[in-house]
């Protein structure tokens, strides 16, 4: 017996009716990233190893998808090595490429082998898919879209401003009104991680923290104790937990808890900068919140940081993140320009607009009209009216086959096509069709013009 066909677990197929939705979901992104000033480019697939391997932290590294050296790869590796079955050291001597795990990391390498040619501040966009080992669940999975905008050569603060507003901008675009974009700063995070005396398990503190909505705050707690991190340490965390009011207020609670962080106040500077300059400038649906236990656990942000909820009442997680970046080019020896980026998770975006029931009727694969087919010669008078219907941009089909009329309709019923067109040898010698309403079951003899504007709608 032939064995069932299947695919991975975290990869998925999608019909029809769902690219359609997807490709609206992207095309509305596109329109407004256009609109920013940002244009499109696309890296490859995969890239060598060590291009993606140490920029992600120790928990992205193991999440990075390795591909296989071809040939007799075992062959080359030292027996020595194989013996000592240590994993680690046997994948890197095996695999020299690997699937591109996020976006920025490839868009920072593009930046730096095409500098000369890049007008700076150079603002992008890019809509390609990425892959992660990681475990499936609803809204994670193993081969997902990312939709990009990063600006890099430019410090200013004011590209963060714009990057919120763009969040603004494309959700209410899609009709996706009252997401949270939560803000924090990186610069914070290094103050409180000093203020509590663990500056120097600053990437394990972050990451701990960054897992406060899975594990709540005694998960986090008892994760920083695995990491080395004092009771003593831990305890002065809790004020953090507990703070409360708007942007403003949180941001004044703030410079009191680190007063004696020059980092951090740094980092509540450029938080204030950015909150009094959305509140000046206002937001069309989106809520603007300051999230200090928003630690995102990529090592390579270095100012602010941002992440997006869905709205409230749907399970869902973050639908885009992002941050500023101050030194992604520096690991590729281009020193000096800073990037700030965000990136909008278009499988969960398109999870939640599915929930909700956000998608425009209008969002069809469906042609409208079928043109039945009686033989040889009304097929022919058809086609030359198709023909006329797709110059004007009406989706039209003729079914290929003479079948029986019961089999052509219960097509059209299938495919939810609203109307069916019908020529005989009275409507050819008419030059006119008898055009049937699939919905109500109307029908009326008509000639191609008015046939058009019905169609059309």
């Amino acid at each position: 017996m032939a064995q069932k066909p299947s695919i991975p677990k975290g990869t998925r197929d999608f019909s029809p009716e769902q690219v359609v939705k997807r490709n609206y979901i992207m095309d509305v992104l596109k329109s407004r990233f256009t609109s920013y000033g940002f244009q499109p480019i696309e890296t490859p697939s995969f890239e060598n190893a060590q291009t993606l391997m140490g920029k992600y932290g120790e928990e992205g590294d193991r999440l990075i998808f390795k591909i296989l050296n071809s040939g007799d790869f075992l062959s080359k590796v030292a027996p020595e090595l194989l013996a000592s079955k240590n994993s680690a050291k046997i994948t890197s001597s095996i695999t020299e490429k690997a699937l591109r795990y996020d976006l920025t990391v490839p868009f920072a390498r593009y930046v730096v082998q095409n500098q000369n040619d890049i007008t700076f501040p150079f603002k992008r966009y890019q809509i390609q898919p990425v892959w992660r080992a990681d475990r499936p669940q609803r809204g994670r999975f193993r081969e997902f879209y990312q939709c990009d905008a990063d600006v890099v050569g430019s410090d200013s603060l004011w590209q963060e401003v714009e990057l919120i507003q763009l969040y603004d901008d494309a959700f209410t675009a899609l009709n996706l009104k009252g997401v949270n974009i939560k803000l924090n700063n990186r610069k914070i995070l290094t103050g409180i991680a000093q203020v509590i005396g663990a500056a120097d398990k600053l990437i394990d503190f972050t990451v701990a923290l960054d897992k406060l909505d899975k594990l709540g705050q005694e998960g986090v707690k008892n994760e920083m104790r695995t990491k080395g991190i004092s009771d003593a340490a831990i305890d002065k965390l809790q004020p953090l937990f507990g703070l409360s009011g708007s942007a403003e207020q949180q941001l004044g609670q703030l410079r009191s808890l680190l007063s004696a962080s020059e980092q951090g106040l740094k980092g509540i500077e450029e938080l204030t900068f950015i909150v009094d300059a959305i509140t000046a400038l206002g937001l069309q649906s989106a809520k603007l919140s300051i999230d200090v236990t928003l630690a995102r656990g990529l090592d390579y942000y270095t100012g602010a940081i941002f992440e997006v909820e869905a709205p409230s009442g749907v399970a869902m997680g973050s639908i885009g993140g992002g941050g500023r970046y101050d030194d992604l080019t520096g690991i590729f020896g281009l020193k000096g320009v800073s990037g700030v980026g965000v990136s909008f998770g278009l499988d969960r975006i398109y999870l939640v607009m599915d929930e909700l029931g956000l998608f425009p009727v209008t969002v069809s694969v469906q042609p409208s009209v079928l043109f039945i087919n009686f033989g040889p010669d009304e097929a022919l008078y058809a086609l030359k009216a198709i023909k006329s219907l797709r110059a004007l941009g009406v989706a039209s089909e003729l079914y290929p086959d003479s079948a029986k009329m019961a089999k052509q309709m219960s097509y059209a019923n299938k495919r939810n096509i609203p109307y069916a067109a019908l020529a005989g040898s009275d409507e050819m010698t008419d030059q006119t069709f008898t055009l049937k309403n699939m919905v109500s079951g109307e029908q009326q003899v008509v000639g191609l013009k008015a046939l058009t504007d019905i169609v059309k709608g």
